[in-house]
């Protein structure tokens, strides 16, 4: 489907709305065969706009009108000449001639195209073969002018049939025809091209236009979320601390003696409590990152006493799981510098899930070797990784045996509520916060995570975390 601008266009250039000469050929290319003509049949030839502006001239100077220059009326002479020339009427056929006083002949000819007169072509002076004596009219146009040198001159003109001169300049028109054409049908297909590109550059702004109204209103979207999930997740908070202190209070018998199956109601009470606040700490975790007001309190972090601190908080699930929980230190790592609250909250995060994931009589690793990454991203970096520095890095890995992650989902499980089995049954409950907080903490230690496979089974989280500071040169 043409495009409205294109079928403007086109309409326009079939029409010949608008369309001049300089549109339709090419300067140099009307300059040659003019000359051409010229060479051939020695007949001088101009070319005009309908304008009157010239286009193309070929032809030696004429030592006749040189010397008629030199004198007042021979200058007045010749200009009436060229005025009556130029604007000559005329017939149906687009011809006319025109016989001077002095004895030199022209010849115009209409330029047209596609119904429409666009120039003209004069073909002169020139003289018949038969005019062999010099006018009286040019021996007497001044009298300071010598009459021999004007024989001389006169017989000196380019000499052509009228008729002869006629056959020319119908031949050059069908010439000039086959030009236009060429030029017509080049200038229709730019024309088309440009104005097709126009309405597709058109389009595009209009969509990328769509594209920014719509990410602005994401972007609003998704810091009203924020500034929701921050509210809500406080003003539940402290109501929900209440239940769980009072739940203690009646656990251990402050409010009087209950009996166990009672006793068993408030501990479901207050273990569902803890979960909630759980739930709710992570929402508001994810509020701040997201809005960019958490803060890390980074300072010299010993990494093996990190890891056992993780291992014994998470011994007692491994226990009532079955899943042994193993820790794996490489010997003399050097202290690294991290906020040691957040980076225990991202090893209690990826070591809860490996041991909800994984089956009784299922392993449980936590390991840390030395290790070196790029000093800049490779998209930082323009792709010369090559010629970057490297700094010495800490890698951590939690590896468990359970049952892994599809290799299409592991690039979606750090979305924020993204969970592998979303279904109704899953056999594994969580909220899907727990890997987006742990990306983003490790994005604000300038370190990495990503998700490797354990073949035959289970997952393996690797972390690298820079030792030192991020230095600026």
């Amino acid at each position: 489907m043409i495009p409205p601008a294109a079928a403007k266009t086109f309409d326009e250039l079939t029409l010949g709305h608008g369309v001049t000469l300089e549109d339709l050929i090419d300067r140099d290319a009307l300059g040659e065969m003019v000359k051409s003509f010229y060479d051939l049949f020695g007949v001088p030839l101009r070319i005009f706009n309908e304008d009157g502006k010239l286009l193309g001239d070929a032809a030696d100077q004429i030592p006749l009108y040189t010397f008629l220059n030199s004198v007042k009326a021979g200058r007045a002479a010749l200009a009436e000449v060229a005025g009556k020339v130029k604007n000559l009427a005329l017939d149906d056929d687009g011809m006319a001639g025109y016989p001077c006083a002095t004895g030199e002949h022209y010849r115009v000819a209409a330029i047209q195209y596609d119904g429409k007169r666009i120039g003209r072509m004069i073909l002169g002076p020139f003289v018949t073969p038969a005019q062999v004596e010099t006018p009286a009219a040019l021996l007497a146009l001044d009298p300071e002018l010598d009459p021999a040198r004007l024989r001389e001159l006169f017989r000196a003109m380019p000499r052509a049939d009228d008729d002869s001169v006629l056959k020319l300049a119908r031949h050059l028109g069908c010439t000039l025809d086959l030009l236009l054409f060429s030029g017509h049908r080049a200038l229709l297909t730019s024309n088309m091209h440009l104005a097709s590109v126009r309405e597709s550059f058109r389009e595009l702004s209009d969509k990328n236009d769509k594209l920014q109204t719509a990410f602005d209103r994401l972007k609003e979207l998704d810091r009203l979320k924020s500034n929701f999930l921050a509210t809500v997740s406080h003003e539940l908070r402290t109501p929900l601390t209440s239940i769980i202190g009072y739940s203690e209070m009646l656990v251990e018998g402050l409010a009087g003696e209950m009996s166990s199956e009672q006793r068993e109601f408030v501990q479901t009470i207050r273990d569902k409590g803890e979960q909630l606040l759980q739930l709710i700490k992570g929402l508001l975790d994810l509020s701040k990152l997201e809005s960019g007001t958490m803060s890390l309190r980074k300072s010299q972090t010993e990494i093996l006493s990190l890891l056992r601190d993780v291992a014994q908080t998470m011994a007692p699930t491994a226990r009532k799981k079955e899943v042994e929980l193993l820790v794996d230190v490489e010997n003399g790592l050097p202290l690294i510098w991290a906020d040691a609250e957040r980076l225990r909250q991202v090893f209690l995060n990826l070591t809860e899930n490996a041991i909800k994931f994984t089956p009784p009589q299922g392993k449980v690793t936590l390991s840390a070797r030395m290790t070196a990454i790029e000093a800049a991203r490779p998209e930082d970096a323009g792709g010369v990784v090559i010629m970057s520095a490297r700094r010495t890095a800490i890698e951590f890995r939690v590896s468990d045996t359970g049952i892994g992650i599809p290799e299409l989902e592991r690039g979606r499980v750090f979305d924020a509520f993204y969970q592998v089995d979303s279904s109704s049954t899953r056999e594994v409950g969580g909220t899907g916060l727990g890997l987006s907080i742990v990306r983003r903490l490790i994005d604000g230690h300038d370190g990495t995570v990503r998700i490797m496979d354990n073949t035959p089974k289970g997952t393996v989280f690797v972390v690298t975390v820079p030792v030192k500071r991020a230095t600026i040169s």
